[in-house]
């Protein structure tokens, strides 16, 4: 349709001129003592758009043989610039290849083009993040090959990189630079120079998924639990893991938090570092209980820390697995000499509610020998000792048998048990 349009006017424009033209009867006399020339006017406008167009192409043919140096100088700096992304992009491939070699190569072309460029006074607008980008590449590459000096050289040159006019490397770049710094100490086993790399970037980096990955596996290094487990948790809120893992792995630190413990007050103040979700953990809370009792701390604490996870398993006895209830039996037995009233009490009732479960009827059993009531601890034991797995809770329930067997002067009885405890030493 525009074209449609633009033709009609072409025709108008012409018809108008053709009638101009052709009823302009008009002339120009020009003056040239002792010569007068007489002119149409119609020759006089046609001479001059003639002369107009002569001139213009004149000129526009002075301007391009004027600019054929600057020309020639921009096609080569074109040529430059593709040069460098062509190599920037080789590098990168090479560098997914496997080829580390030859990506620190063509990061080095990449380079070299830049500068070459910089030569030819080149405005380019990404400069700062070519160079940085060809620098990591090289450092990644020397990284790959064991080139541990070249690596640091790239690196340092990419932190240390500012664009023309006193501009500044663009915080994304640097915060990358930055990561991989830290990935690469951590490869090399030096957890304190990751972490240093860690804390030079923003408050708001730090707290990433990748740099709090990067902080965990550095403080795991380190030895530093409890700044490990203050990553994990905070990893945990931001579902880096799966809810399977991030319990495991909080859980081992914090395991590993109280086995750091060297004395019952530095095993007290890593305990009031845990949450409260932590110590509801039964492997925590047992796990805690058990150094307590190999500290010599206070039993009546451990038997605090202990008592929800007693009455998760009295409510649900298959809640824990077996080897879990066993060291629950134990801890609670460690503290039998110093146990109250109260928790005689919860024992009791827990085997009587569960009358077949032999862990039950041992730590009841082993109870009623602590209170002296000889008859029942017997009758307890002997059944826990029939159906105990465990072999050495099963061992220790036959030790305990013989034992009361020899207080009332049975030396058969004891003889019987003292074999029974034997047994279970050859059978583990």
């Amino acid at each position: 349709m525009r074209a449609a349009l633009w033709l009609l006017a072409l025709f108008g424009i012409a018809a108008a001129v053709a009638l101009f033209a052709g009823n302009n009867q008009g002339t120009i006399t020009v003056f040239w003592p002792p010569w007068r020339v007489d002119l149409s006017l119609n020759l006089v406008l046609l001479s001059l758009a003639a002369l107009f167009v002569a001139l213009h192409l004149a000129l526009r043919g002075l301007s391009a043989l004027f600019s054929l140096p600057r020309q020639a100088r921009q096609w080569r700096m074109q040529q430059k610039e593709r040069a460098l992304h062509a190599a920037l992009l080789d590098a990168v491939a090479q560098q997914l290849a496997g080829r580390f070699s030859r990506a620190g190569k063509a990061a080095q072309s990449a380079l070299a083009q830049e500068r070459a460029l910089a030569g030819l006074d080149a405005r380019l607008p990404q400069a700062l993040q070519v160079r940085t980008m060809a620098h990591l590449l090289g450092a990644e590459s020397a990284h790959a090959l064991q080139d541990r000096a070249s690596r640091d050289a790239h690196l340092q040159h990419a932190l240390n990189e500012a664009a023309t006019a006193g501009g500044q490397l663009s915080p994304e770049a640097r915060e990358g630079a930055l990561l991989r710094a830290a990935h690469w100490a951590l490869q090399d086993r030096d957890a304190p120079a990751a972490l240093a790399r860690l804390k030079e970037l923003p408050h708001g980096a730090q707290r990433r998924t990748l740099a709090l990955r990067l902080r965990l596996k550095a403080a795991r290094l380190d030895r530093r639990t409890l700044d490990a487990l203050e990553t994990a948790r905070l990893l945990a809120k931001h579902r880096a893991f799966s809810p399977t893992a991030a319990h495991s792995i909080i859980r081992g630190l914090a395991t590993d938090l109280l086995s750091e413990a060297h004395d019952a007050g530095q095993l007290l103040r890593a305990w009031a570092e845990l949450e409260a979700e932590e110590r509801e953990m039964p492997e925590v809370a047992i796990h805690a209980a058990q150094r307590q009792v190999l500290l010599r701390g206070d039993l009546g604490v451990a038997r605090g820390w202990l008592l929800p996870i007693w009455e998760r398993t009295v409510a649900e006895p298959r809640s824990l697995g077996d080897g879990l209830r066993v060291k629950l039996a134990r801890v609670l037995e460690a503290g039998l000499d110093s146990v109250d009233a109260e928790w005689l009490a919860r024992i009791e009732a827990a085997q009587r509610n569960n009358p077949r479960d032999a862990i039950l009827q041992y730590l009841a059993g082993m109870a009623c020998m602590k209170r002296q009531l000889w008859g029942k601890a017997q009758q307890l034991l002997t059944q826990a000792g029939l159906g105990l797995q465990d072999p050495g809770l099963h061992r220790q329930a036959w030790q305990a048998l013989a034992r009361l067997a020899e207080q009332r002067g049975d030396q058969e009885q004891a003889a019987a048990a003292w074999k029974r405890a034997a047994e279970a030493d050859v059978s583990s």
